[in-house]
């Protein structure tokens, strides 16, 4: 069965709802690729030739503007699932913002195998929802959060999809710590805030005593209901 025995987001992955022999056939058509920090995978515009898995690492959707600034309009990380199955061509740019694994499919290959395979076809379905409702949620915190709101709540979206439940560690459940994948330009990109915006906000956090700051991209999250509040 090849990598898919060792995968570590087997359980959480678009393939959870296979069985052993469908597992086997997918792994058939599969490989594995690393990326590098800075590394693309996908670039806007054009034809839609890959879909794949993130196995590890954090990586950014972007696309264009009319005068050539990038907009990050959003973030995959291990178990999400990136690319266009059954569509002509690649909305969005998909670059690795740390390293990364992917397990990379054909999009040809993997159309075919989700219409032979029902259940993988209700799991991205189920994806496409859960990523409606994600989209939904940015557009409250863009359109309608201030900017102690905004940081507030994109640090807890990043605890909750970058720390699985049970591996906090010596931090202990209350506490949790991890890196950010992004530079505070690229955080007040995403939450259209100017980047002194974002500092400021980070330092009034730490010294209200919600998070701690070791390093320029480490987070210790010290108080998650007091932050809950503060994100609104």
């Amino acid at each position: 069965m090849g990598f898919c025995e060792t995968c570590l987001v087997r359980n959480r992955a678009i393939c959870a709802a296979l069985d052993s022999t469908e597992i086997e056939a997918l792994n058939a058509i599969g490989r594995r690729r690393k990326l590098d920090p800075g590394q693309s995978l996908l670039w806007e515009g054009e034809e839609s030739v890959l879909v794949a898995n993130v196995i590890d690492g954090v990586l950014k959707l972007s696309t264009g503007t009319a005068d050539g600034r990038e907009q990050i309009v959003g973030v995959v990380y291990p178990s999400d699932f990136i690319g266009r199955p059954f569509g002509q061509q690649t909305a969005h740019s998909v670059t690795a913002l740390t390293d990364a694994t992917v397990c990379v499919f054909s999009r040809t290959d993997f159309d075919t195998f989700a219409r032979e395979h029902p259940a993988l076809e209700h799991k991205l379905l189920q994806r496409t929802l859960s990523e409606l409702d994600r989209t939904r949620k940015w557009m409250l915190l863009l359109g309608r959060k201030s900017a102690s709101e905004r940081i507030a709540a994109f640090l807890l979206d990043i605890s909750e999809r970058m720390v699985e439940p049970g591996c906090e560690g010596s931090l202990g459940e209350a506490h949790q710590q991890f890196d950010l994948p992004f530079s505070r330009q690229q955080v007040a990109d995403v939450l259209g805030l100017t980047i002194e915006t974002v500092s400021r906000q980070f330092t009034k956090l730490k010294n209200d005593g919600l998070i701690d700051l070791p390093s320029r991209r480490t987070v210790t999250i010290l108080d998650r209901e007091a932050l809950e509040d503060r994100a609104g």
